[in-house]
């Protein structure tokens, strides 16, 4: 199928979607993160700049993407059009500003970026250092008994992968103190490794505002809120907040729940905390599409995976269609 045919068959059929709705549009949020300026094999659940290119360009041809916020207000208006998407980045690559900017800037397209402020200026995720560790670790056992796991011989690069990714996936539900605890232990390990300068600094939090860019709150250090007191978990939604509203000169409007797996990662206690510090609207990471009857504070957003541009714009008109996966 050419490319004029295979736009012309999402625009029709996304056109047939809507039309089917009767007033009940949809709408697709869409989460980014890291974005490569090339292809890393040890790295392959991050998307390369290639990708994100060829995606916004889809996006540029077959669909109305619409700033957040306004789309929010559009879905429950029942104004929505049809075809309609929203873009949005999570945790505060510096990767949004140096690659993803310049794409959004050349097709005219909007975004929101949802940030954490503990690691602005020079520091890094920890799921980060964890991939950086594991990357620089020598071939052989890698004993991680004293922190109550395993022992894992690293083999190839691809056992490398796997490693890192069980190693982020069991961190991710640790005490603050005890994922510190693992890192520290894995960065003894591979030398004191240091990630590289991966996220935003202050002034490009600022200028992607000033680009047009909405800057959402995601907590002061990404923690999974539902193991946080109550007292903790709001100071991380009420400082992040305050932090990035002195940085941009606005109000705060969106926020996204760290990991957002609703009563796993969050619950109504978080909900509510949101509520409170005065946003008018929250984001997890359910699947599919957003309609007008999700809650304001739990609206879904989808990680988009698809390898090539027919098969994404289907991916699109599936959760369009309110066809769940």
């Amino acid at each position: 199928m050419s490319s004029s045919a295979m736009s012309h068959f999402i625009r029709l059929s996304g056109n047939m979607i809507a039309a089917a709705a009767r007033g009940n549009g949809r709408l697709c949020i869409l989460t980014y993160h890291r974005i490569l300026d090339a292809h890393d094999s040890s790295l392959m659940s991050k998307m390369d700049i290639d990708t994100f290119r060829w995606q916004m360009k889809l996006l540029a041809d077959c669909f109305n993407v619409l700033p957040l916020h306004e789309a929010l207000h559009m879905l429950r208006q029942k104004r929505i059009p049809p075809r309609a998407v929203c873009i949005t980045f999570d945790d505060g690559y510096r990767s949004t500003y140096d690659l993803a900017l310049p794409i959004l800037k050349q097709f005219g397209l909007p975004a929101a970026v949802f940030t954490t402020t503990a690691h602005m200026d020079g520091g890094n995720m920890w799921n980060d250092r964890i991939i950086e560790a594991v990357r620089l670790l020598p071939n052989g056992p890698l004993d991680l008994r004293e922190v109550g796991l395993d022992l894992h011989p690293i083999v190839d690069a691809r056992n490398r992968m796997e490693i890192a990714a069980k190693l982020n996936e069991y961190a991710k539900y640790l005490l603050p103190s005890e994922r510190t605890n693992v890192i520290d232990t894995l960065e003894k390990l591979a030398g004191e490794a240091v990630a590289p300068n991966l996220m935003l600094n202050r002034e490009m939090i600022a200028s992607l505002s000033q680009n047009g860019m909405e800057i959402g709150g995601h907590t002061v250090t990404h923690p999974i809120l539902s193991k946080l007191d109550d007292d903790s978990a709001l100071s991380e939604i009420l400082e992040n907040k305050q932090v990035l509203e002195r940085i941009i000169g606005k109000s705060l409007r969106l926020f996204a729940y760290p990991n957002g797996k609703v009563g796993v990662d969050y619950d109504e206690r978080h909900v509510r905390m949101v509520e409170q510090a005065g946003y008018t609207a929250a984001f997890t990471t359910a699947m599919g599409s957003a309609s007008r009857f999700n809650d304001i504070y739990q609206m879904p957003r989808s990680l988009p995976w698809d390898a090539t541009p027919f098969m994404f714009g289907l991916r699109l008109l599936h959760w369009l269609a309110n066809r769940g996966l």
